[in-house]
């Protein structure tokens, strides 16, 4: 355009934002979103990418989301007892057993096992992806810590029993219904334990009819309940209160 005396006049060019800049805000937009869903979803019963793909299998089981409350208290008694001992005494990630994992693997990697606490893996499966990666791993812990923050032990417990995925179906009582034809509210000990089990390899362990080392794995998760029982009260009060009073009434072998 021109100005009166007939000079051009010359707009000041963009500047452009560097890179560095470009990605920070990329990267708080995304937390922001992450923070955003992991409140929606402390409102509603969330749905993760695995039972996104369920629903267009041919398990022919119908999803259900259970409370907590009408769960065997077994099950979650039997995931703590399996995969995350001091679920009530961390905030996300059990450094603990980060350190006693890579001792046992001989150093970190993708595949390191017995490191990943039940918000690391609720986080895999709701906001990441099954494989296992470097990415992933480095992902997961700070996920975790978000969900611990934003959520309580129960909320978290009862979330990640209804997405876990086991085998060709996702949540306890679908694999409930699926494996022994009954509400994840009427399990057995010992089916609880069998589920539990499954869930490090949900793909290569059938809880109804479970392999010799499967088996062997399950009696090991069903001799720490007992003891953990008494760990377990941010979850399982009530249970927590029996193992305290009588610890013998927990002990009964079932495998």
């Amino acid at each position: 355009m021109t100005d009166p005396q007939g000079k051009l006049e010359h707009s000041a060019p963009k500047r452009k934002r560097h890179p560095l800049t470009r990605a920070v805000s990329v990267a708080l937009v995304f937390l922001t979103g992450l923070f955003v869903a992991t409140v929606l979803f402390r409102m509603t019963n969330p749905i993760s990418p695995i039972a996104v793909a369920e629903m267009f299998g041919a398990s022919g089981t119908k999803r259900a989301w259970l409370p907590l409350e009408k769960i065997s208290p077994d099950l979650p008694l039997a995931v703590i007892a399996s995969e995350d001992g001091r679920f009530c005494n961390h905030w996300g990630v059990d450094w603990a057993a980060v350190s006693d994992a890579i001792k046992q693997n001989g150093g970190i990697g993708p595949g390191l096992r017995g490191a990943s606490t039940i918000p690391m893996q609720l986080a895999k499966n709701l906001y990441l992806w099954p494989q296992r990666s470097y990415l992933r791993k480095i992902l997961e812990a700070p996920l975790a810590y978000l969900i611990s923050a934003l959520w309580n032990k129960r909320v978290v417990m009862e979330t990640y029993l209804n997405i876990a995925p086991w085998g060709p179906v996702v949540g306890a009582e679908s694999a409930s219904q699926y494996y022994f034809q009954k509400s994840a509210a009427e399990l057995t000990r010992k089916e609880a334990i069998l589920l539990a089990t499954a869930l490090p390899n949900p793909s290569g362990r059938n809880p109804a009819n479970p392999s010799p080392r499967t088996l062997k794995i399950a009696k090991a998760v069903e001799q720490r309940m007992p003891m953990l029982a008494s760990r377990s009260e941010c979850v399982l009060p009530e249970l927590g209160r029996v193992a305290r009073s009588s610890p013998r009434s927990l002990s009964l072998p079932f495998l």
